[in-house]
């Protein structure tokens, strides 16, 4: 959200279009020095891609600069050499992010949500370099005319949403002095005028009352109908999920028909009730409130400020009656914000250091699957299948033999066997959408290296 007249200011979502860098070709290189013919494979491997990181920056204030750019790549990596000189990893890209960022997928599942000073996470991940000639080396195959290619990087698209860190959030209706009040509090500077829907931005303002220090959003007014999208209501409501405390900023000289401090209560507890998000296990409904009746410095004011102030300590809420113009009663309302920070603080359990989480993906189960097509055509899918099939250059005769070793090793031309695949047969390895067709031989062994020159392969001479 690109937000009004400040929105040059403050962007709070953006989508984000990532690309990591690409792995670096391996080489094929074989060493050569005066008087020694035979000086074996020396190709490097290349170097790896470059990430993309999401960072949290204490600088960084809005999501604008993903706004206007939202696309990033990541530098590839390069790739290797003779003489054992391995490629250089690319170039990663930090991208910093305002504490409270989170981060979800197109489809609105949560990747991670960005809390504290350098948490750190990897949104697209760089693709591994190819391995030289010289890592391919072995016993049956002792100087190899092929490298491997560099894997492709990660790309994805993202959703960046802020939400305001802040320990008390002013709730009210448009023009209920939330932004007066900041003012009068902190050293914040928010926007103020008389008309609806002043604040388009959240407005953080940081407050000290006796050793407590807290810090106080001033976001965009709620109207009836704010957790259906009504208003600037979803707006307002992400930002105020973080909060440990809520402070209702009722308007005491409202002229309008139908509206009362009351009223304007309930209006927004009901819409509070129905947005209902959790933040841990603590949902907006159940965390602890306050009621500041402002603008007192008004006479008719003051008068209904009294009035209605028995109705809310019924309901054992305390109250505050306030004037942000006149700075009456900010003194005893800052305190008893800060007691009820401290008291939220306390209940806290001791912080520990940000830890990077890894969630390692599951060991085990099949390697591939085969899946019969019709009419002798089988689709391979697998992850080492797919990602070997990345790796091979298809230029070079020696590297498809080599792919065809693997294949076998891991077991594919026994499956196809058994899943009755015929001499002939077509065989599609990748997914539905991108694969790569090959013609099922099976009288072409394969499972061991064959001898021939570098970059040839003897089994392959008939299908040339």
């Amino acid at each position: 959200m690109a937000a009004g007249a400040q929105g040059a200011q403050f962007v709070d979502r953006v989508v984000l279009h990532v690309a990591a860098g690409n792995g670096g070709n391996g080489c094929a290189s074989i060493h050569r020095e005066k008087f020694k013919p035979l000086g074996g494979p020396d190709g490097a491997n290349g170097g790896r891609g470059g990430d993309v990181t999401l960072v949290v920056d204490s600088n960084a204030a809005s999501l604008l600069e993903y706004h206007r750019r939202p696309h990033r790549k990541a530098g590839n990596g390069k790739p290797g050499q003779g003489s054992h000189r391995t490629g250089a990893n690319g170039d990663d890209v930090v991208l910093p992010v305002p504490d409270g960022t989170v981060v979800k997928a197109p489809d609105g599942e949560i990747l991670a949500d960005l809390v504290g000073e350098g948490t750190r996470f990897v949104i697209a991940k760089g693709g591994a370099g190819g391995l030289g000639n010289a890592a391919l080396a072995s016993a049956k195959r002792k100087a190899p005319g092929f490298a491997l290619l560099g894997e492709p990087g990660d790309e994805a698209d993202v959703v960046l949403e802020l939400k305001s860190v802040a320990d008390v959030a002013l709730v009210g209706f448009p023009s209920a002095g939330k932004s007066s009040l900041i003012a009068a509090l902190s050293a914040a500077k928010p926007k103020i005028a008389d008309y609806p829907f002043t604040t388009l931005i959240p407005n953080l303002g940081v407050v000290s009352a006796g050793e407590t220090t807290f810090t106080v959003a001033d976001v965009p007014g709620l109207i009836e109908g704010a957790s259906e999208g009504k208003g600037l209501g979803l707006e307002f409501l992400r930002h105020i999920e973080r909060s440990s405390t809520l402070a209702h900023v009722l308007d005491c000289a409202t002229l309008e028909p139908g509206r009362d401090p009351i009223t304007d209560f309930e209006t927004i507890e009901q819409e509070l009730q129905a947005y209902d998000r959790v933040l841990g296990d603590r949902p907006l409904s159940d965390r602890p409130r306050i009621v500041v009746l402002n603008k007192i410095d008004v006479p008719d004011a003051r008068e209904l400020a009294e009035m209605v102030r028995p109705e809310f300590e019924k309901r054992g809420l305390r109250v505050f009656e306030v004037s942000a113009a006149a700075h009456e009663g900010l003194r005893e309302l800052s305190f008893a914000m800060a007691e009820m920070v401290q008291d939220y603080r306390a209940s806290l359990p001791a912080p520990e250091p940000t830890r990077l989480v890894i969630r390692p993906k599951e060991i085990g189960g099949v390697d591939f699957e085969i899946k019969s097509m019709g009419d002798n055509t089988f689709l391979i899918t697998g992850a080492k299948p797919v990602r070997w099939l990345r790796q091979t250059d298809f230029t070079n005769e020696e590297a498809v033999g080599y792919l065809a070793d693997r294949l076998a090793r891991l077991g594919v031309e026994t499956a196809l066997a058994d899943a009755g695949a015929v001499p002939g047969a077509t065989v599609l390895i990748g997914t539905h959408d991108e694969s790569i067709v090959f013609d099922w031989e099976p009288e072409v062994a394969a499972g061991e290296a064959a001898p021939g020159p570098r970059g040839t392969d003897r089994r392959l001479d008939g299908f040339r």
